[in-house]
Formats: C-alpha cells, structure tokens, sequence
C-alpha cells in the first residue's frame, strides 16, 4: 500500500519531487457546446486520466470503477470533460437539488489551487442530476469549506450507456490567479459513487495525514491568459407586505398591513489579478431563512450564526486563532434603545446604509480582508391615548445611534509548512450626543486587536499556534458601569478582591492570549496541551462576541485512532481530555474530565459516545453580581448514532443525560431523518425534546434587607422543571437544479415551572434558605408569591411559562440566467405566551399553529451584470 501511496501524492520531506500532472491543451478552433454528452471532436484533443485510487471502502486501493477526466481551454474559459463508468446506470443516484445542495448525489469535484500557493483552493462539482455545487478552501484543509463561495460557471451532466458524463465551463474571470504567461495550477479531481460509497482520488491523502492544496498535483499547459479586472454589478428590487394578526384596533401605527418597496445595488470588482472589492447599498435580506426559536434563562446573549450572503462571503478572511473579534451579526442588529407609550412603532433591526468589503490573496502570500460598514440612526414612534387628565401624547424616541463598523485582517504566509502569523483590528464609532440615553447603554467608541500564528512543523503534524490580544471602550460613566456589571465580568461582586467597581471611569481596556501545541497527524496517537487567559476588563461585545472574561484556563487531550479497516470497525478513534478554568482570583469555576469515543462500523453506520465527570466548584456568576457560590458535581452521558450517509433514507440520533449532585437532571434527546421520495424532492424531519430539573436557577436579587453573610442582600433562587419540544420540517423540491422550492418550518413549544424558593445561606457554599423554613413563610397569591422573614415581606411574581411558537420560510428560488436570481418569499413568525407551566406535548406543537402572529410576504429579483 505504501507503494501506491507513494505514486499518488508527495510527501512531506520533498513535496515537489513526484507530483502527478495534468496536460491542458488549447482549443482549436471553436469550444465544446456544453450539454453533457462529450460528443464534440473538440474533446478529442484532450488528454484524459484515468489514475484514481479509494479512500473509502479500501484505502489506497486502484479504483473499481473507471474515471475519466480531461480538460482543454482558450482565452476565455477552462473547460473540463469527465466520464463515469458505472454497471448499472439506472441505479446512478441522479438526484436533482438546488445549486449547492449536493445531498447523497452521485458526483464529480474538480478542486483547482490556481495561485499555486499550496495552502488555499477552489472547488467546483457536478452531481449526476446536473446540480452544481461549490467552495473555498480558505486553508490546506480538505473539510475546512466556506460555501459563501458563488462564482458564475456552467455545468451539464447527461446519463449514458456506460454510466454518466459531465461537461463544465469555468470562466477565468471568477478564478484569481498570477499574471504571468505560463500558468502552473495545483489540482486534484474526487469522485464519489454512493451505492459502494467509492470515494476517489486522484491525488490521495491518506486518513492519518494532514494537508489538501499542499498535496495537489499540478495542472499545466495553461497560457496566454490574463487575469479580469473585472466588474460585476447586481441590481435588485424588492416588495413586500406584511400582515399581522390581531392587532389592537387602538393601535394608529398597525392596522394589521404594511407594504414597503425598495432597490439596492450589490457591486463585485477585481482590483488588479489577486483583491476584489464587494460593496452593497441598501442591502435586502428577505429570503434569509430565520433563526432557530430558543427560550434563554441565562444571563448570558444567544450565539446564532450568520446567514446573510453579504458577510458570509469571504468570512474566513476575518477569522483567527482567539475568540471572536468580528460577530457580523452586530450590523444590523435591533436597535438597543427602548421607549414608553401604549403603543410603539420599533424598528425590529437597524438599517444598513451601506458595507464595503476588500478580501484577497497576493502573491507574496499575503491575505488581506477589509471591511467597513455604515447602520443608520433609528427611532421609535410612540402613542400614549388620552385619558380624562390628558391628551394624547405622539413622540419620536431615537433608539439606535448612526454607527459605523471597520474591521482589518492581515495574514502572512511563510515556510514550507504554510506557516501563518496575522493580526487584526477592529472600530466600532457611535453618534452619540453626551447625557442622552444612549449615552448612557452604548460605548461610545470601541477598538480591539489581536496578532495570532500557527507555526507548522513537518508539514502540519505539529502545530504551535496562538494569539494575543487587546480591547479598549471609551464612552459615558454611565455605559461604562454598564460593561463593569455585565455577565461577562460583574465587577460588583460584594466578595471581589482582584476588581472594584469605579463608577467614575470613562474607558477600559483589556488583554487576552492563548497558546497551545497540538500533534495533527500521524498513524495512531494525537495529543495537544494548551493555556489560556482574559483579563477581567477584556470586552468585545461591540464588535465581537464574548461570553465570559476574567478566565485562566488551561486543557489538554490524548487521543488514539486507527483508520484501517479491521474486523468489526473501518475506523474508530478514543479520546481522553481535562480542562480547567480559574479567574484572576484562582477561583476555580470548573474542572471537567472528558473522554469521547467514535466508531465506523464496516457497513458506515456511525456509533459515538461521550462521558464527562465534573467534580463540584464555585461560581462568580450564578448570583449575577452577588458573592461566590458553589456549583454541584454533575456527569453526562451522551449517545450518537447514525446509518450510511449514502442511503436513501439517512436518519442519525442523539440521546444525552446530565445529572448532578443536587438531584437535578437534563435528559434530551434528537434525532434527524431524511428521505428522497423522488430524484427532485427531499424530505428532512428534526424532532428534538428536553426535559430539564434545576435545582438552583437565579430568580432575583433583593438589595440592603438580606443578612451579614449575604452582604446585606438577598439572593433568591428557585427549583424549575423545564420541558421543551421542538421539530424542524425541510422539503426541497429542486424542478430543475435552476429552479427549486424549498420549505422550512418549526414549530415550538417550551415550558417552566418555578418552586422551592430559597436564598443564598452563606458565600462559597451550594447551600440555600428555602423559604417555608427557618423562621419564614411563603405563601402564593394571584400574581405569584408573599415571603416574610421576621418584619421582612417581599414579593416574587410568577415567572411560570408557557411558550408556542411557530416560524417558517417558503422560498421559491429561480435562476432565471447565469448569476441573476428571482426569489418568491413567504414568511410566518407566530407566538403565544402565558403565565403558566404545565409541560408540553407533541400536541403542544400543533398549538404553535394557531398562535396570532406575522406573515411577510416579498418578491425580489436580482439581475447580473458583467463588465469586463
């Protein structure tokens, strides 16, 4: 096996010494016409290669099945011919999806690195139905894809007698590259045949190795070209209603319908042969899909994931090895200000007047991306009705100040293993007047900036990398006690003895690093060791996303893996881990033993497992800026399951228990079932139910009537059983891989219980006062709870809930020509609340249903424009 190994990919001490190559020859004289079927003459002056070896099922054997691929070019355009030999063509999965939705599709993948530069790729494939499918590797990683990818190419594929043939065009213009005269590209070409799930190569890296655009082959015979400075306009215009059910007839700002029409401008232009600039003016995100439903009972902000194509494009540019500096989702976000009055107009996000965007790669192996963006100020309308003292009162609120993002990321490459160093920075500027109330919740300006590296050694197997960095806000006092008390620091800790909050300060500024050193490759032992740390005035909420400050962290792992098939496994991999965390106090906030295990059976079925043990600890977060307390010891146990990919009906499942020393529980459970009823239509179903027992969750905080021990306060908390019930409902009906319908839906039910109510006893103890006890009573009533603690009586409302909530996307997406799209959109967003905890049921999802709520309904269509 070695042997073959060594005839199809370069190894590590001289990659360039056995590189396979690839002749192009030029087009003479007219090009192929692209319809699949190879039958032009002109491919008979292609030189074809039939070399492949197996991934999977039998790593670094010859192919069983023959694939041939050849290309040819002129002065426009590469084209590539492939032919795929299979016994029975009626069984070829031919399925038919929407662009970049490849499924279990039978497929071909042509992976080109066109700056030669070893390290980054793109990739273009055809699956045997016609749909086109591609993405960038940002890094010499096979798996690291950044789908944003969307260049305008063509591709046809045809079944035929001897199995199926595939035609593309790739134009040079959406390809980067050197300007020189004779071309020399890295290549590799995949085939993938789910009905043995042969996965083929022609260069083959092997499982227990690292590296992709490093190990390509090289594509030759290409000159005469020049790179495209090109331009690229797309023009939108866009309508849309939305109509809300039962409004307030009161209401002068809603009588249940509102229309809006509006234009933009996305702009693509090549800045010499390696940097594109993107830029957009009023920016429409309609057919965005929506963010998943969550009911959040933390201190702490939900995480969701960027989905806007704006800022997806290019996104890796902007990532590194620290936390996340830049979190796109801050432009655009809902505005943070609030304003009173019976009834309100509120934007639901900002309005972003314009964003700008330079990425690119130069040749000395330099990564730049740029990006500056513009929100616009925002105001609520108010209405307060007259009563018999007064009139009615009209008013305008701003809520939302003019902002301004920036953001700069430089990365060198350098060394025979692609080492990097970078460094970034990042500006967020606010209008805010001084004393307004603004002022007084926003930064006024924020900067942060970090250096990181990964120093790769023997071609990726070791890896040292890291980072450093800073954070530095400036604004009002008043927004800076703000950032003093968030959940990320909470410097009023009454027992702190490393911070203080100064309500006097105008500014302040952090720091934050990480090291680690991590064995990547190699046949059967990985490991990695690492430190970390964030002062406790480190932020980046303003710009970025940051959880938790004030951490000094450190972990470490070992892990043993085997990827040749043997008797019962084609592969599995045991893993054993620890990390820990303490402040700048060394108060230690948690110490987790882990131990994963992943399983490939023989017949691709996938079998995982993972266990941790956490002994008990203490928090400086549970009472939200109360004293230390302790947290329980828990465990977790957690089960994956999943069946072969390729199958026509592809289903995994996830089952998870945590229990903790406090006889608290979290059972979940998830499962994930897909079916191709037809080769154009997908049916995918994501049930997924929680039922969860806390036995200490934070209710509330009461100031200067507590005892000693607590400071003088009083830190209340509650038991709550938890239950939530969701389901996911994907159909994809592609009616050509240009024109496809697609439905997304969710309906949602959650719902909690609060009970045994009690206090904070004492600092650093997991012990509470239940309320009822020792010398107190507790006694419910229509709004929730009366407590009295000797001449003390206090009151807890009902935080009881119940929530339905259903959300779905109805997308009819259509090409109509190359890089100009047409979307049909409907959208529902309905919800109900109530003040009650009784558990819910999957009949609790058909509640969601009939829940009041919004329905948006938006035409938008794009039209591309190419000036080169």
């Amino acid at each position: 096996m070695s042997t073959i190994f060594s005839q199809t990919y370069a190894g590590d001490d001289d990659p360039n010494n056995n590189r396979k190559q690839l002749k192009v020859n030029k087009i003479n004289p007219d090009p192929p016409r692209l319809d699949g079927f190879l039958d032009d003459e002109v491919w008979q002056q292609a030189e074809f290669t039939s070399e492949f070896f197996q991934k999977d099922p039998n790593e670094g054997e010859p192919a069983m099945h023959k694939t041939e691929v050849g290309f040819l070019f002129d002065e426009s355009s590469l084209y590539i011919a492939a032919r795929m030999y299979f016994e029975d063509p009626d069984k070829i999965h031919a399925y038919v999806t929407r662009r970049d939705k490849a499924g279990n599709a039978a497929r071909i993948i042509i992976s080109l690195d066109t700056y030669l530069d070893r390290r980054t790729a793109y990739t273009f494939g055809l699956t045997a139905g016609g749909s086109r499918f591609d993405y960038y590797h940002p890094s010499d990683s096979e798996h690291r894809r950044e789908s944003s990818f969307d260049p305008v190419w063509e591709g046809k594929a045809q079944i035929t007698d001897y199995g199926w043939s595939a035609e593309m065009q790739i134009p040079f213009s959406q390809l980067r590259f050197k300007n020189q005269d004779e071309q020399v590209w890295g290549v590799n070409i995949n085939r993938w045949i789910p009905n043995t799930n042969e996965d083929l190569y022609w260069v083959l890296i092997p499982k227990d190795d690292t590296g992709w655009a490093s190990k390509f082959g090289e594509l030759v015979g290409i000159s005469g070209i020049e790179p495209s400075r090109r331009i690229e306009l797309l023009p939108y215009s866009a309508s849309n209603a939305k109509y809300t059910s039962g409004t307030d007839p009161l209401d002068p700002f809603n009588d249940g319908s509102k229309y809006d029409s509006r234009v933009g401008l996305d702009l693509k232009m090549g800045l010499g042969s390696n940097l594109t600039l993107d830029a957009t003016v009023n920016p429409d995100f309609g057919q965005v899909e929506a963010d998943p439903a969550v009911v959040n009972l933390s201190a702490f902000e939900t995480f969701f994931r960027e989905r806007r194509t704006f800022f997806i494009e290019g996104r890796q540019l902007f990532d590194n090895n620290g936390p996340t500096f830049f979190y796109s989702r801050r432009i655009g976000a809902r505005p943070h200000g609030s304003a009173e009055g019976d009834f309100l107009d509120n934007p639901d996000n900002t309005t972003i007047i314009g964003a700008a965007k330079i990425t690119g790669r130069l040749n000395s192996g330099l990564s730049i991306g740029v990006l500056s963006a513009v929100t616009s100020t925002e105001h609520a309308d108010t209405f307060t009705a007259a009563t018999d003292s007064t009139q009615e009162i009209r008013g305008r609120t701003r809520v939302e100040p003019l902002n301004g993002f920036g953001v700069v990321r430089l990365q060198q490459e350098f060394g025979a293993s692609q080492s990097t160093v970078g460094v970034m920075l990042t500006g967020v500027k606010r209008d805010i007047s001084t004393g307004s109330a603004l002022a007084e919740i926003l930064n006024k300006q924020a900067y942060t900036g970090n250096m990181d590296w990964d120093l790769r050694f023997q071609g990726g197997k070791y890896v040292l990398s890291g980072y450093t960095g800073f954070s530095h806000i400036s604004g009002d006092p008043l927004a800076i006690v703000r950032a003093q008390r968030s959940s990320a620091r909470y410097y009023q800790r009454p027992d702190a003895t490393h911070v203080r909050l100064d309500s006097t300060r105008t500014s302040l500024s952090g720091y934050a690093g990480s090291i680690r050193f991590n064995k990547n490759s190699g046949e059967h032992w990985l490991w990695g060791t690492g430190v970390s740390a964030e002062s406790p005035a480190f932020e980046l909420n303003d710009a970025g996303i940051l959880f938790g400050a004030d951490g000094i962290g450190n972990w470490a792992y070992l892990a043993y893996r085997e990827t040749k098939p043997g008797k019962l496994f084609r592969d599995y991999e045991l893993q054993v881990s620890t990390f820990a965390e303490w402040n700048y106090e060394w108060i230690r906030s948690f110490r987790i033993y882990d131990f994963n295990f992943n399983f490939t059976f023989k017949n691709f079925w996938r079998l995982g497992m993972h266990y941790h043990n956490a002994p008990d600890n203490l928090s400086w977060t549970k009472t939200r800026g109360g004293p230390v307390m302790g947290t329980p010891s828990h465990q977790h146990l957690q089960v994956r399951l999943s069946n072969n990919h390729a199958s026509n009906f592809n289903w995994r499942a996830r089952t998870s228990y945590i229990w903790d020393g406090l006889d608290g529980f979290d059972f979940s459970s998830s499962a994930r079932f897909s079916v191709k009823p037809t080769d154009a239509l997908e049916l995918s179903l994501e049930p997924e139910y929680e039922r969860e027992r806390t036995s200490q969750q934070y209710f509330t905080r009461f100031e200067d009537t507590g005892r000693p021990e607590t400071f003088g306060n009083r830190y209340v908390f509650s038991a709550i059983d938890r239950s939530t019930i969701s389901t996911q409902i994907r159909l994809n009906y592609a009616i050509t891989p240009d024109l496809s319908l697609e439905l997304y839906a969710e309906p949602f039910a959650a719902s909690g219980r609060r009970f045994d109510f009690g206090e904070l006893r004492k600092p650093r103890s997991l012990d509470l006062r239940f309320y009822g006890t020792d010398g107190t009573t507790i006694t419910k009533n229509a709004e929730g709870f009366t407590v009295t603690d000797g001449a003390d009586t206090f009151e807890l409302e009902n935080r009881d809930f119940n929530i339905r909530s259903f959300r779905s996307n109805f997308v009819l997406r259509w090409e109509w020509r190359r890089g100009s799209t047409l979307f049909l959109v409907w959208q529902q967003d309905r919800s109900s609340f109530e003040e009650q905890g009784d558990f819910v049921t999957p009949g609790s999802l058909f509640d969601s249903l009939s829940a009041r709520g919004d329905n948006f309904l938006a035409l938008k269509v794009s039209y591309w424009l190419p000036v080169n």
